[in-house]
This record gives structure tokens, C-alpha cells and sequence, in this order.
């Protein structure tokens, strides 16, 4: 009975049925899906169908990312966004072009159902991007923030690695939970392909919308498996490259 956490998918339906395969992922395992679902490669209608069919096998907590967030508008709402298409989304419009209005109204329905955020027992943190308020995430005032966020990871990045935690200039949210665990901002951007730890927040997006692969990772082990990089999966696509 693992607890395990993906990053960002972006459309790769293919890397996430290798993570499943080489974790040896059983209907015991709680999944918790970190957002972005969709935007990049061709397959985000069919990484929506999957997952939802996992909810109906195990356990799965579902985030919600700022990429199911526009294409939840796109569907709901038929807001048309060009930094969107530009980013990812065009890819999804055109994949949505044989998707039937029954199967457009189930997605609808699951992007309504993402959670902005999950805390477990051990006061662990799962968010998409992030949270600004000092108090932690019930005090958000914008709840968009829980997806578009980057100042968490920033400042993670940017934190001396040794200062204490109980230093006055130690920033206060790395106090409030224990483990925080975020996509939304590749950690390719640092040159690096697998999860990366920066104070207690941990990075599980590995790029897989442009040429890094999709992970999965065990919270409590911190052992980890990878697909093969999405760009040779969808050799023939550009992704968000």
C-alpha cells in the first residue's frame, strides 16, 4: 500500500502507462496526480479517460493544474486563449476535434472535481504550484494561486542551505508542513531530469512536456521511476518544444 505521487503529464499518455508499468502500480497503491493532465503532446483526452477510469480501480487524488484549469474554460465556457494555444492548448484543440460531446461533458465534470490541494496525516502537501500566504493554504486568498504559482520553488531555489529553520529570516512556509510536493515549473529549467528537493519542497515535474520524462515517486521511500523522454515517444510531435 504505496503512496505515490506523478508529475505533470502534458497529453503523454504512452510515459504514463510505462511509470505505471515499471513502478508495478496496484489497485493498493494510492495515486496522487500533481495537475496538468493536458497541453503538449497529442493524447489529453485520453489521459483524462485513464484517469478516470483509475478512480474507479483505486485510490487517486487529483490536483488541479493551470493547463486543466484553461481547458476547462475552453470546454465550459468556449473561452478562446492564444497564450494558451501557444503553450500547449493547440495541440489539445486539435485532439479534441474527434471527441464526442458525452466524452467532452464527462471531462468537464472531472476538471470541476480537482482539488486545489491535499494534506495528509503526516502533514504532508501536495499542490500544483504552489501557495503564497504565510499561514499556509487556508488562509489563500486567491485560491488560482494553488496552480499558477512559482515563488514557492523560487524561493526554494534561492534559500541558503544553511540557514536553520528557526532563523529569523527563515522563510515561513517551509515551516508549516513537513513535505510539500509541487509541479508546474520543469525542473529541467536547472538542467536536471529527475525529482529535485530544495528545503522541504520536493519538484516531481521532470519535463515531460517538452524532452524530459514523466516520473512517479514513492513519498515514503523516495524511490522513483521514469519513462523514456517524451520527445522519443512522440518522436513525430513537437510537444512544447
Amino acid at each position: 500500500m504505496r503512496t505515490l505521487v506523478i508529475g505533470d503529464i502534458h497529453g503523454g499518455l504512452r510515459a504514463l502507462h510505462q511509470i505505471m508499468e515499471r513502478a508495478k502500480v496496484t489497485k493498493n497503491d494510492t495515486l496522487i496526480f500533481l495537475g496538468d493532465y493536458v497541453d503538449g503532446w497529442s493524447q489529453s483526452p485520453q489521459v483524462l479517460d485513464f484517469i478516470i477510469y483509475l478512480k474507479t480501480k483505486q485510490n487517486c487524488i487529483c490536483i488541479r493544474g493551470n493547463h486543466d484549469d484553461l481547458l476547462l474554460e475552453w470546454l465550459d465556457e468556449s473561452k478562446d486563449n492564444l497564450l494558451w494555444y501557444k503553450h500547449g492548448g493547440e495541440a489539445t484543440v486539435l485532439a479534441y476535434e474527434s471527441v464526442s460531446t458525452e466524452t467532452k461533458q464527462k471531462h468537464i465534470e472531472f476538471l470541476k472535481s480537482l482539488d486545489n490541494f491535499y494534506l495528509d496525516e503526516q502533514r504532508r502537501l501536495f499542490v500544483h504550484a504552489g501557495f503564497t500566504n504565510m499561514n499556509g493554504v487556508d488562509f489563500e486568498y486567491f485560491p488560482g494561486l494553488f496552480y499558477w504559482d512559482r515563488t514557492l520553488w523560487e524561493t526554494a531555489l534561492a534559500l541558503d542551505t544553511t540557514m536553520k529553520s528557526n532563523h529569523p529570516f527563515y522563510p515561513k512556509r517551509f515551516t508549516l508542513y513537513n513535505e510539500i510536493y509541487i509541479g508546474h515549473t520543469p525542473v529541467t529549467r536547472i538542467s536536471e531530469t529527475t525529482p529535485v528537493q530544495k528545503a522541504n519542497v520536493w519538484n516531481v515535474d521532470t519535463g515531460a512536456a517538452f524532452k524530459g520524462p514523466l516520473t512517479i515517486m514513492d513519498v515514503d521511500t523516495k524511490e522513483f521511476w521514469q519513462s523514456e523522454p517524451l520527445d522519443q515517444l512522440y518522436f513525430d510531435e513537437k510537444g512544447r518544444n
